[in-house]
């Protein structure tokens, strides 16, 4: 049988540490509520890697029908894309970038079903290798 000691300073920093920690946690997630609800924007970035051997002309009629969202959906903020050029060879064979804006979750909860945007997905699913999405607060 091993026995273990601990110090009583080591004793007392993880009772204190088991205390302070969820107050800490607390606080964070406080200061992260009140940015989502100042002047904070809720981002929607969307990868696409396509499939080996799409067409540039299929390609082109994705980022077309990407493009024409924010004109049927009223609750996209902004919408921009680009394509990659990091040199760094990190992309992992992503090509396109998609950032969506919207005002809030519930905009967002609209857009996502929204039945433009399962046309979209009609358009695109032919050729989409790979997706990535991540969605975030925008903090200032």
């Amino acid at each position: 049988m091993k026995i273990i000691y601990i110090s009583m300073s080591t004793l007392f920093a993880f009772l204190v540490l088991g205390l302070v920690n969820p107050i800490l946690e607390e606080q964070q997630s406080s200061k992260l509520d009140m940015y989502k609800k100042q002047d904070s924007v809720l981002r929607h970035v969307v990868l696409f890697k396509f499939k080996e051997g799409t067409s540039k002309a299929n390609i082109k009629k994705v980022e077309t029908a990407f493009a024409a969202l924010p004109l049927k959906i009223p609750q996209i903020k902004s919408y921009e894309w680009g394509l990659n050029n990091s040199p760094e060879g990190l992309d992992k064979g992503f090509t396109h970038c998609f950032f969506l804006t919207f005002d809030s979750e519930e905009d967002r909860a609209i857009y996502l079903p929204h039945p433009d945007h399962k046309k979209f997905g009609q358009v695109l699913t032919p050729y989409l290798g790979d997706v990535l999405v991540i969605d975030y607060w925008a903090s200032h």
